[in-house]
């Protein structure tokens, strides 16, 4: 997992974040209850923050690590 993103941390976290949504969701439209329903905007914000997730950088990886490109060498002022 490290070769495809170095920042595994935070990709678990946003996986677990969609995959919780999305049983939750599941859960709640066949539990055999017509009256319990699922949230959906609850469910698209949690996907939506999981996606975010599964984009961030771990504090413990380097930009260099994660992929960064060097700045363009400026002039000194």
């Amino acid at each position: 997992m490290t070769e495809f993103n170095p920042s595994w941390r935070t990709t678990a976290a946003g996986i677990g974040a969609i995959l919780v949504a999305v049983g939750g969701a599941v859960q709640a439209m066949f539990d055999n209850d017509p009256v319990t329903q699922p949230e959906w905007g609850a469910v698209i914000a949690a996907c939506i923050a999981g996606f975010g997730l599964i984009l961030a950088r771990d504090n413990k990886v380097s930009s260099e690590q994660a992929g960064a490109t060097p700045p363009a060498d400026t002039p000194a002022p």
